[in-house]
């Protein structure tokens, strides 16, 4: 007989998160979210999602935080407005002007932008092991290598790290529409992967869970069958054979046409300013993140 051996804490997370990664269909690309910059914003307070992950990050007064891809800045704002001095990195331009726009209108002084990815070498900008007390990484870690992402982290702070990782196979994707047409199999669990590789790393991660809602609206069924059809695409492509997932998008249309509802706000500006469409879904889309937290 065979001795038993325990794939919980053998097998490489890791690789196989490398793996996966390989198959999604869209890589990070600053140009992409340079061109994005414009439609963010941190004023449209208040913002359940930063309070919840503020207020589970748990910084105390006076300590140092280190925001790996900051955006623009919906974290490093509110903490420059509380006096934390916050190193706030990110690999767009477009986002970091953004974030630099809106510090200057509120007079915060104690945010220090740099343009730096995850594959960077981070000490040739700067950033140093035990560089500040806290370090967070919010719906940022999109990357190839989960491992060295978390133990970048780790280093970089001196008491507590703080990400959010999603809990579906995007936070472009709608999970029970992806379930409702046949696809429940390709829901990824991004945090799962983190929490394990943490674990077998000898350190010990607190988990929480922040649910966010979005509020999707359309300009007709077509366009929102192109939205829908694109989650699909983007969530399947390389995980589920050619003929399932053209399945799927044949159920589309149907689950388009029951789940769409005229929006009463049709017109009006929506979160980031930009008029609603005429369509909405009968029940807002959630995305639930997983924040996990560990201290050194």
């Amino acid at each position: 007989m065979e001795p038993f051996v325990p794939l919980l804490t053998t097998h490489d997370w890791n690789e196989e998160w490398k793996a996966l990664q390989k198959l999604r269909r869209r890589v990070d690309d600053a140009s992409y979210w340079d061109k994005r910059a414009s439609t963010f914003s941190t004023k449209d307070a208040p913002n359940p999602y930063v309070e919840r992950f503020l207020e589970l990050a748990d910084v105390q007064p006076g300590e140092t935080v280190f925001d790996m891809g900051c955006g623009t800045g919906a974290l490093c704002i509110p903490l420059g407005k509380a006096g934390h001095k916050v190193v706030a990195a990110d690999f767009s331009q477009g986002m970091l002007d953004r974030m630099g726009e809106e510090l200057a209108e509120l007079g915060v002084r104690t945010v220090f932008p740099k343009r730096m990815s995850w594959e960077d070498d981070w000490a040739s900008f700067g950033v140093r092991p035990g560089m500040t007390d806290v370090a967070v990484a919010s719906r940022s870690i999109a990357t190839a290598d989960l491992r060295d992402s978390l133990l970048r982290l780790t280093d970089v702070a001196r008491r507590r790290v703080c990400i959010t990782l999603s809990t579906g196979a995007s936070p472009r994707t709608d999970e029970r529409l992806l379930a409702d047409i046949g696809l429940d199999q390709v829901r990824g669990h991004d945090y799962l992967y983190a929490f394990n590789i943490l674990a077998n790393e000898g350190l010990k991660p607190e988990l929480s869970y922040i649910e966010s809602a979005r509020e999707d609206t359309f300009d007709s069924c077509e366009d929102a069958y192109e939205a829908f059809a694109r989650m699909v695409n983007d969530a399947a492509t390389g995980l589920v054979d050619d003929d399932v997932r053209e399945n799927a998008l044949e159920k589309l249309r149907a689950w388009a046409k029951d789940n769409l509802v005229d929006n009463e706000h049709a017109g009006q500006p929506d979160k980031k300013g930009v008029a609603q469409g005429r369509l909405r879904l009968r029940q807002p889309r959630t995305v639930t993140w997983a924040f996990l937290a560990w201290n050194k």
